[in-house]
């Protein structure tokens, strides 16, 4: 059974060729799907999450929303957005202390109303079950969407936006070959595999681990597969997916979340220089960086169709602008 839906974004988001990056890449077509413009507070992939997980709220009777990230979390920020339309109270639990100026993603959910609590070391929502008990107690109607907005109800946005690109690529008579993408909470990934099957096509995912850090003892390939195989039955798609074999390119994230270093810095800088697109240096700039290694390292069939998923974050560049341009 599909989950209540409440309508946040504009969709569908703009699918189009990157006609000057793919200069430099002969054989390669390369395409871009923009969930930068989603438009909810600037935009970004959450949005699709998040009408499925408000829809849920709502047809619950929550009155609240509690969601948790680190504090330049761009899921945080579309949270905010989206309970303020859903006019939902919302509570962010942020890693970290209190920085000394509030900037970015953390400058945009504060703006947007909601109540902030800095929870130190813990960033992936470890004490959302608490926090919703005290607030039970309170009186208020909370819901849980966990880190990153990945459950399967979250999920199920990606699996209609698998459907959303299918629409567009038969429009345009083409198919990617390779479709690249930042992978860190594992919602969309789960989404586009459970999705793919259902609308019937395919092509080879090549998610960008961004945080190699578990969450609740788990791997990202585990929580991916532990949502497919939830989402197989739930959807019932006949269709067989290897869970075995969960696609993931690590290595890319080495040194650490949240790390800037040379290589998002060089990938933001080129996309924003060649295409006037802009990345953001966490999330989308750390994948867009792995695409490059593939097509400097001609790992990639010639002759193939290639499309990056921008996932958003422009505000997060604002936090980072010092590891970003030269002062």
């Amino acid at each position: 059974m599909t989950p209540p839906k409440f309508n946040l974004g504009f969709f569908p988001t703009p699918l189009h060729e990157l006609k000057n990056f793919s200069r430099a890449y002969a054989g390669h077509r390369i395409f871009i799907k923009r969930d930068d413009h989603t438009g909810l507070a600037t935009g970004g992939n959450k949005t699709r999450k998040l009408e499925y997980l408000i829809g849920d709220a709502l047809a619950q009777d929550a009155d609240t929303v509690i969601t948790a990230g680190a504090q330049q979390s761009n899921h945080c920020r579309q949270a905010a957005a989206a309970c303020a339309l859903a006019d939902l109270k919302c509570h962010l639990l942020l890693g970290g202390e209190p920085p000394g100026e509030v900037n970015g993603n953390l400058l945009l959910s504060k703006l947007l109303g909601a109540a902030i609590h800095f929870t130190g070391e813990q960033r992936k929502g470890e004490d959302l079950e608490l926090l919703a008990y005290k607030l039970k107690k309170e009186g208020a109607k909370p819901y849980v969407i966990p880190y990153g907005g990945s459950n399967m109800v979250g999920a199920m946005g990606y699996v209609e936006a698998a459907g959303e690109l299918k629409q567009q690529l038969n429009k345009k008579g083409m198919n990617p070959d390779y479709i690249f993408f930042a992978s860190s909470s594992g919602g969309m990934q789960a989404g586009l595999m459970l999705g793919m099957a259902l609308y019937g096509w395919h092509a080879t995912l090549m998610p960008v681990r961004i945080d190699k850090q578990e969450r609740d003892g788990l791997s990202l390939k585990e929580i991916v597969r532990d949502m497919v195989e939830h989402g197989l039955q739930s959807l019932d798609i006949s269709k067989k997916i290897d869970t075995g074999n969960i696609p993931m390119l690590e290595g890319f994230d080495d040194a650490g979340y949240g790390v800037v270093t040379h290589r998002e810095k060089e990938a933001v800088q080129i996309l924003a220089r060649k295409e006037g697109i802009l990345l953001d240096p966490v999330y989308t700039g750390r994948a867009f960086h792995g695409m490059i290694h593939f097509l400097e390292q001609r790992l990639l069939k010639p002759g193939t169709n290639v499309l990056f998923w921008h996932t958003g974050g422009l505000p997060a560049n604002f936090h980072y602008a010092k590891h970003l341009v030269d002062q």
